[in-house]
């Protein structure tokens, strides 16, 4: 197991989501394509040093934490060496860490209520999320900045199929079924 990471930056002449729709799509993407013959696994979420990111005390910048699984027959060197400069801290973990997932404000992930009671069943369907995520922007034209509200209508279908709603953080209106 490894993990990188990706600063997330806001960039000129782009909001905040315009920016981590544009990162995902220029560089995390591209990352996971050239590191997917080496791979069998892979996740993605945005933490910062408070969650997890191996960084200097006063850097307050959010970062893609970016953690993979290397086949069984890929050597750890040519892995390293696949990585574009943009991949930063990147470092061997150990398996212990899966362990080590919460929901929400730091309250465990309880395994109990799983069928297998595995966490790593837990980050099998995170990869999954992470999979979907990078598909569902890869339709957009490489030319246009993706509107939010585009992003808003995905998840608005990704909730409607539970009968949840989630709520806008722009406007704070309720995108329900």
């Amino acid at each position: 197991m490894w993990e990188t990471f990706v600063k997330l930056q806001i960039e000129p002449g782009r909001t905040l989501p315009d920016s981590v729709f544009n990162i995902l799509r220029t560089k995390i993407s591209p990352l996971i394509s050239s590191i997917n013959g080496l791979t069998d696994w892979y996740c993605f979420l945005v933490h910062g040093r408070n969650s997890g990111v191996p960084t200097a005390e006063n850097d307050s910048n959010a970062y893609f934490h970016i953690r993979v699984s290397l086949k069984q027959n890929a050597k750890p060197d040519d892995f390293l060496e696949s990585l574009p400069t943009y991949c930063l801290m990147t470092r061997k973990v150990e398996r212990e860490w899966v362990k080590d997932i919460s929901i929400g404000e730091g309250t465990k992930f309880d395994t109990s209520l799983l069928k297998d009671e595995k966490i790593e069943e837990v980050w099998r369907i995170i990869g999954g999320q992470s999979e979907w995520l990078l598909n569902m922007l890869s339709i957009y034209r490489d030319d246009v900045q993706i509107p939010v509200q585009h992003i808003g209508q995905w998840f608005h279908y990704f909730f409607n199929m539970t009968g949840l709603s989630i709520v806008c953080p722009n406007c704070r209106n309720p995108i329900s079924i």
